[in-house]
């Protein structure tokens, strides 16, 4: 009986040994980590979850890492060229994580949406890479396996060429490197539309007849068609444009994944993927534009050709921070609503201060933030919060927007379409039917502003010359910290 038991045990043991292949182990702990990133987008949802958020999405990323290096390091080894690929494996492990490392300690807020960006292009290179690579090296396939493998190939390098370009384009108009005016090709409209039936007759060519010239073809259509697609996009809009290059990168992670058949790729990039195109589909439909024309490219606003720099006739009313400062004292009910301009001055901190001071006076003060205030998704709530800013008296537009009419004081910090009337009251303006902040109903308006020069978008500002509107001229930050100061 002991002999029958023992050799029970030998079997059992040999089959356990047989289902812990370094495939499998790597298998399971994909699972974990797709868990753990699912995870984070759930924390990340909300502000009091948000730091256990990222801390679900670092882990799963180290899971991720660990596992795809122990696979493929059992599966090289032996092999003739395996020191050679594994020594360079980890070399572009420890470069890319030095580089990112030190990018991350780096970088500004004011310079986050650009990393965003050339970060987006980093996805969309490597999908395009991993095609070519899939088109060069295949083995163990034939018929239609053969003919799936050639179409993941042709849409992989497609998808990620557009986000590749794309993505560069955002980072050169983000950066000011670029004008951010959008580019108008005559029939822009069907030369996208060319270009995407091209790319369907040439995916129906290449899985047919795989020559090596296709793909050197759609490559090169990729990428004039990403660079076309947000280079046609302008004003203010650039904020969409980022969650939609996010959507772009997921998509071409994904893409990679069925190429390298990795699951953890597909799952993580089909929910990159969707996220971005739900986000972007949200702020359109706050700024009443149409997704589809996002998606097509020429979605923007274009500098009205009759003003240059953006003024308007009229006259303004300046005042000065002791004067503020005075109007903030006897409010009893204060909104401010930041911009990109608070960004750029590093003005969350002495406005978190001021926004301590006077609720220790004891008034009402509220942040009203735009869909698209600033450069990317949430990049006002994310200066608030680094400042230390109360989650709870931060709002968005809709749960704000009917409460100016019975404020004190609005303190207009470095915004400007965003509080555009014309978007309201003028049918012929560029941004009009855009929702915007109606700042303009409350009792007095202080506009923060370095000199009179319009906004993104290009557009004539005309709360600056409202009777209730006042413009404190100057740094954002030092004309704050004067407030304090007089207060």
């Amino acid at each position: 009986m002991a002999d029958l038991v023992t050799a029970a045990d030998l079997v059992n043991t040999a089959e356990a040994t047989t289902l812990l292949t370094p495939a499998s182990i790597a298998g399971a702990a994909y699972i974990v980590a797709a868990l753990l990133f699912i995870m984070s987008l759930a924390g990340l949802s909300r502000h009091d979850t948000a730091k256990a958020g990222v801390g679900y999405g670092i882990a799963g990323m180290t899971i991720a890492l660990v596992a795809t290096v122990y696979a493929t390091f059992a599966d090289a080894w032996g092999s003739p060229q395996a020191t050679t690929g594994l020594i360079l494996l980890v070399v572009a492990v420890l470069v890319g994580g030095a580089i990112g490392l030190w990018r991350a300690r780096v970088v500004a807020m004011t310079g986050m949406p650009e990393l965003i960006a050339l970060l987006h292009s980093f996805v969309g290179l490597a999908a395009v890479l991993v095609g070519w690579n899939g088109a060069l090296e295949v083995t163990g396939m034939s018929g239609a396996l053969l003919d799936i493998h050639h179409a993941e190939v042709f849409i992989g390098v497609f998808i990620g060429g557009v986000t590749f370009t794309g993505s560069i384009v955002a980072f050169l108009k983000l950066s000011a490197r670029m004008s951010s005016a959008p580019l108008m090709l005559p029939g822009k409209n069907v030369l996208n539309l060319g270009a995407l039936v091209a790319f369907v007759a040439l995916t129906v060519w290449y899985v047919i007849t795989p020559e090596l010239w296709l793909l050197v073809v759609v490559t090169a259509l990729a990428l004039a068609l990403g660079w076309h697609l947000v280079a046609s996009i302008g004003g203010g809009d650039m904020p969409v444009v980022i969650s939609m290059l996010n959507s772009y990168s997921g998509w071409a992670a994904a893409a990679a994944g069925f190429l390298l058949n990795n699951d953890l790729l597909i799952v993580t990039g089909a929910l990159v993927g969707s996220s971005g195109a739900y986000l972007s589909y949200i702020m359109c439909k706050a700024m009443n534009r149409s997704f589809i024309s996002v998606i097509a490219g020429g979605f923007g606003i274009a500098a009205p050709t009759s003003s240059s720099d953006g003024e308007e006739a009229g006259e303004i009313r300046e005042v000065t921070a002791a004067d503020a400062a005075e109007l903030l004292r006897d409010a009893g009910s204060v909104i401010i609503t930041p911009g990109y301009g608070m960004a750029v001055a590093q003005a969350q901190y002495p406005v978190a201060e001021l926004t301590s001071r006077l609720r220790e006076r004891g008034v009402d003060v509220r942040f009203g933030i735009h869909p698209v205030a600033g450069r990317l998704p949430g990049h006002m709530n994310v200066l608030l919060a680094e400042a230390k800013v109360p989650y709870d008296i931060v709002e968005e537009m809709d749960e704000i927007n009917d409460d100016f009419a019975k404020t004190s004081v609005v303190l207009v910090i470095g915004a400007n379409d965003t509080v555009n009337p014309s978007a309201a009251e003028d049918p012929g303006s560029p941004i009009a039917g855009m929702p915007v902040l109606r700042v303009w109903e409350a009792s007095n308006v202080i506009v923060f502003k370095r000199s009179m020069s319009a906004g993104y978008a290009g557009v004539a500002n005309p709360l600056f010359h409202r009777d209730n509107a006042q413009m404190l001229f100057g740094d954002a930050k030092a004309r704050v910290e004067d407030i304090l100061r007089a207060l």
